[in-house]
């Protein structure tokens, strides 16, 4: 019998019948191991789990006929490169050719002492290091002076050829004669003028006009050496008017610098021709496709 809520209830009456309990399933007892703490004596280390290790077995492969070929080769070519290198460097910078003797060659209006003192500074230095832009700053200076060529003579010695400049005539200054180009500058000087065997112009046109007298050098300048040895005078009054005077005293009416050459080539025909009747005192080569004898 139950009380619930102040009520009185009755129980089912009990049958007799009787319920079995479910029985739970037994767990397998595991028996612990008593371990002694990690690190301890006689302690028995954790076991880890992991891959199986790798053989570190390496085979080794015999190498190929052409890779070894190149590497020698190559290694043949740096070994001939840094010899030769070393090479250059000892005999660039080698005392054993520094420059003992200087020779020079092609000096005609110009003394060679006086070449001589300006190559000084040359002497000692290293023969392989010096060229042609070397030289010739120190010989600039020099007035007869138009280029420069430089050769090494192994193992001490520089030769130097030296080109002039050519004069054309001679102009008067005092005592002396001025030697002149074809450019109108003064080159150099000797004491006779006959020792040049060169034309003589006039002073009054170096002096007035410096067009005038570069017109008459540049006329100069057209003629070979044997036709100038036969002139006396050069004068002009314009650039258009030049005249050449002949030891002989011929007259020779040029006109301007045009056509130099043509000019050139007829005037000396004229004078190789053979000697006409009557002796000729004027050549006009003025229009040189139409000259003139009288």
């Amino acid at each position: 019998m139950r009380v619930n809520s102040g009520k009185v209830g009755v129980l089912p009456a009990d049958t007799g019948t009787k319920i079995a309990p479910v029985a739970k399933p037994a767990r397998p007892k595991v028996r612990k191991k008593n371990r002694a703490p990690s690190g301890a004596p006689g302690s028995i280390p954790d076991e880890k789990v992991g891959p199986a290790p790798r053989s570190t077995t390496v085979v080794a492969f015999p190498e190929p006929p052409g890779r070894k070929l190149r590497r020698r080769i190559w290694i043949g070519v740096a070994t001939a490169a840094v010899l030769v290198v070393a090479l250059i460097l000892v005999l660039v910078f080698s005392p054993v050719l520094a420059i003992k003797t200087i020779t020079v060659t092609g000096t005609d209006l110009t003394s060679e002492k006086t070449v001589d003192e300006a190559l000084a500074p040359l002497k000692e230095q290293p023969l392989p290091q010096v060229g042609d832009d070397d030289v010739r700053p120190l010989l600039e200076g020099l007035p007869a002076v138009l280029d420069v060529t430089v050769e090494a003579r192994p193992p001490s010695e520089l030769a130097v050829e030296i080109t002039e400049r050519i004069p054309v005539a001679v102009l008067e200054t005092g005592k002396t004669f001025a030697l002149i180009d074809a450019e109108g500058k003064r080159i150099g000087s000797v004491k006779e003028r006959k020792s040049a065997e060169l034309p003589l112009i006039d002073e009054s046109a170096a002096s007035k006009d410096q067009e005038i007298f570069q017109t008459i050098t540049a006329v100069l300048s057209a003629l070979p050496a044997d036709i100038l040895a036969q002139l006396e005078h050069a004068s002009a009054k314009s650039i258009d008017s030049v005249e050449l005077q002949l030891t002989n005293g011929q007259k020779v009416l040029w006109g301007n610098d045009s056509q130099l050459e043509l000019k050139a080539k007829v005037f000396e025909a004229l004078l190789n021709a053979p000697e006409p009747e009557v002796e000729v005192e004027v050549y006009d080569v003025s229009t040189p496709t139409m000259p003139v004898t009288r």
